[in-house]
């Protein structure tokens, strides 16, 4: 079998698993519930007891509030994804905040938080 039809047959069949994993609705982000997030956050840092969770009005990410610090959870497809708050910046935008991480794995999130919320964020982010 040539290098060609190798190439393309692998490209093919990656794409086809992202085609089927669409269809079957798998890369949908799942909103969370308040119990969501604070599972997410205990599977990922076990050792550290979310004492207050946010969590966004679409329900794709929450604030979690700990002992230790702040950290965030938010949905990425099925699985949520969990960070420590530690270096980051916060930017406003019309739709709600952007959080920045000095992560490279996980270098931003969008928050879709409304006007009426924000200030609540903000303090609970440590920015205000």
């Amino acid at each position: 079998m040539s290098i060609s039809v190798l190439i393309a047959l692998v490209a093919g069949g990656i794409a086809g698993i992202a085609v089927l994993l669409h269809v079957m609705g798998l890369s949908r982000r799942m909103p969370m519930s308040p119990e969501d997030a604070r599972a997410a956050w205990h599977r990922e840092f076990p050792d550290d007891e979310a004492v207050e969770v946010m969590v966004t009005p679409d329900g794709l990410a929450a604030l979690i509030l700990t002992r230790e610090g702040r950290g965030l959870v938010w949905s990425m497809g099925i699985d949520p994804a969990a960070r420590r708050l530690h270096d980051f910046d916060v930017t406003e935008d019309p739709n709600g905040l952007t959080i920045r991480f000095s992560d490279f794995s996980a270098p931003r999130v969008r928050l879709y938080i409304p006007p009426e919320s924000r200030e609540i964020w903000l303090e609970k982010l440590g920015i205000r």
